[in-house]
């Protein structure tokens, strides 16, 4: 299945003084940069191949539990507006995707039964390691949207696309209960867009001033401690 190309369209939009603001400052941090790529890189191989066990499993249990692929595939916009197709373990009903907002809420009757465990641990996650391996995705970075959301970033927003996106990031230890807070919600998406998602950007953008391996130790640090906390971290 081929992705269509959007990338002439988001270069264009990524060429204002704004997102030049922010490259600028990103490419007098190239070592900083190097170091985390070679790092992360090198740290994704040895959890992938420990957790190689869980992830057979997972994809087992996701296959006996609810008729479907075991994985879940999703257009979405990475660095320099590059479409790539990211992978989760899928958590819901085969093609849930293509009947409702691309949005999850907390009482979404399409999650399976297990989808709803691995979605409460982040382990959906898991596949996203071999983005990681590939170049596509950083550990830490801004989580990658769908396009018609990007659609709808402000000038600076877009400076975001300027690095891979990641796996973790403050602004998802702040959301992790997201899905909660749109439940809550008549309109979900304009809740999402109106209000979550410039939140999100405003710390996707203090990240990048400070990407490096040293900011991304400490994201890792509150993501992990994220995980034992309970009710909503917002």
């Amino acid at each position: 299945m081929s992705i269509p190309d959007c990338r002439q369209d988001l270069s264009r939009r990524m060429q204002n003084p704004a997102v030049q603001a922010y490259a600028d400052i990103l490419q007098k941090r190239q070592l900083s940069l190097l170091w985390k790529r070679v790092l992360e890189w090198a740290a994704a191989l040895i959890v992938f191949l420990i957790t190689l066990p869980v992830f057979a499993l997972i994809s087992l249990l996701v296959k006996c539990t609810s008729p479907g692929p075991v994985f879940f595939k999703q257009e979405r916009i990475g660095k320099n507006g590059r479409p790539f197709f990211i992978l989760k373990f899928r958590t819901m009903q085969a093609g849930a995707d293509r009947a409702g907002v691309q949005l999850t809420t907390g009482d979404d009757r399409r999650i399976t039964r297990f989808g709803a465990l691995l979605r409460k641990t982040n382990l959906d996650e898991m596949p996203q390691l071999l983005h990681v391996l590939s170049g596509k995705m950083s550990v830490v970075g801004t989580r990658p949207e769908v396009r018609r959301y990007v659609e709808r970033y402000t000038d600076e927003m877009m400076a975001t696309l300027l690095l891979p996106p990641g796996m973790l990031s403050d602004a998802s230890v702040k959301y992790k209960e997201e899905s909660g807070l749109l439940s809550s919600s008549d309109n979900p998406e304009q809740v999402y867009l109106t209000q979550i998602l410039p939140d999100k950007m405003r710390f996707n953008l203090a990240y990048l001033p400070r990407a490096g391996v040293l900011a991304d130790i400490k994201i890792i640090g509150r993501s992990i401690a994220c995980l034992f906390k309970k009710g909503n971290s917002n």
